[in-house]
């Protein structure tokens, strides 16, 4: 029982730590990019902040992601949206793109940031940790472009919805608004029936040709 419970801990730590980190800062970004588009709602509410504490939702930032690690099930979650108020934003059309827009970014330059990491990690020796440690960097790596991808679906309420609605014609967007509901449900369609572990094989794709790249060097 002691090595089920150190195994499902060690898990937790290799999944549940990035992933927090990537859904945080996710948020931080969308609540960084409204500031410095006039918005200051995420900044009043205390926000904007790239701690956990401030986006956390219990169901799905800490349950189900635990939930799925114990279970070896796809890991799905999300952390409390970044309030937004777009009348204070200076052009609510264009910067609102550019708010959504900024959280699957963020997840790709964190990306970008764990290749770099693991590169540095592969010209150093730091002994036992550097397995441990490559390991985590690994997984963030998978979490941040999986983040990305997901978020960029143009379905509401992903950031992709609201980027793609920076192209469509009034008409268009009040129809998708009145009918946000109908669009929630297919949505979480998707994630029941699975369909959502397609998005794995690019994920994957992409995260074993990046690293085939970095030398194994102290690895």
């Amino acid at each position: 029982m002691r090595f089920d419970l150190l195994e499902i801990a060690v898990k937790i730590a290799l999944f549940f730590v990035p992933f927090l980190f990537a859904i945080s800062f996710h948020e931080f970004a969308h609540g960084f990019v409204a500031k410095l588009k006039g918005d200051r709602t995420a900044e009043q509410m205390g926000r904007l902040s790239m701690s956990p504490l401030a986006h956390v939702d219990w169901l799905g930032t800490v349950a189900l992601p635990i939930i799925a690690i114990i279970t070896q099930l796809p890991l799905f979650g999300w952390a409390k949206p970044v309030p937004v108020n777009p009348r204070n934003l200076r052009d609510p059309k264009n910067d609102m793109f550019w708010v959504a827009l900024a959280g699957p970014l963020s997840n790709i330059f964190l990306f970008l940031v764990g290749l770099f990491l693991i590169f540095v990690l592969s010209q150093v020796n730091i002994g036992s940790a550097s397995a441990a440690l490559a390991q985590m960097l690994i997984m963030f790596l998978y979490i941040n472009l999986y983040l990305a991808i997901f978020n960029l679906l143009p379905l509401h309420p992903l950031d992709g919805g609201k980027i793609f609605q920076r192209f469509l014609p009034f008409e268009a967007n009040r129809w998708l608004e009145e009918n946000q509901s109908t669009l929630n449900m297919i949505l979480f369609v998707l994630i029941i029936i699975g369909g959502l572990r397609y998005m794995a094989m690019p994920v994957d794709f992409i995260v074993r040709h990046s690293l085939a790249l970095i030398p194994s060097g102290g690895l």
